[in-house]
């Protein structure tokens, strides 16, 4: 792939390069199968990248069974599901608005990425098996402190798995982790479920 198409593809994404300092989600890919060596500093110390990276980096674990599942499949499914968790990533890569943090004291002025709390919100994943977070958008003005924010979460689930049950274990820590490291208003939290994935048994995939 020529670096003006992987430049496209990104685009596609709502990613620009800038967002990963020069970088592509093809180029973290690849970083990461060869186990992040050697050190590539302009990666290390780029928050979009890193950002990027730990998204990637989940998806490679329960995602990757997925594509396994997907690419196994008789008739071949569609995979697009695959591109919304990308387009996911691309999203938290992106800083966004700044969102501030309600102030102790007068003088202090703290605040975190929008981008950052996406990732936030997708590393929420890591504590509910059966699911793979896509996509999440804030609504409302994050700019302002107490100001009533919903959030709109797509996700990917395994067949088999209480859909009801994981949906709503998911939301529980979403609001938890917003809760403890944002000073977000969220007056709501809503999951889709775009799309269900069944990951065959060893015992199936032997008959």
């Amino acid at each position: 792939m020529s670096d003006d198409q992987a430049a496209s593809d990104v685009r596609q994404l709502g990613l620009e390069p800038g967002d990963l300092d020069g970088h592509t989600l093809e180029e973290l890919s690849d970083y990461l199968e060869a186990e992040r060596s050697p050190v590539d500093p302009s990666i290390e110390g780029s928050p979009g990248c890193q950002l990027a990276l730990d998204a990637l980096e989940r998806l490679r674990g329960l995602g990757g069974q997925l594509i396994e599942a997907d690419a196994a499949a008789m008739p071949e499914v569609d995979d697009g599901w695959v591109d919304r968790i990308l387009s996911g990533i691309a999203l938290d890569a992106r800083a966004g608005r700044r969102i501030p943090f309600a102030e102790s004291e007068p003088a202090d002025d703290f605040g975190i990425t929008e981008g950052a709390v996406r990732g936030l919100i997708r590393s929420a994943e890591n504590a509910v098996a059966g699911i793979v977070v896509g996509r999440a958008i804030l609504d409302g003005d994050v700019t302002v402190v107490g100001e009533p924010i919903r959030i709109a979460i797509e996700v990917n689930a395994v067949y088999g798995e209480s859909i009801p049950r994981v949906v709503d274990r998911l939301r529980e820590e979403v609001a938890e982790r917003l809760r403890r490291q944002t000073s977000l208003t969220v007056t709501a939290i809503d999951i889709t479920v775009r799309d269900i994935q069944r990951i065959s048994s060893a015992q199936e995939e032997a008959s």
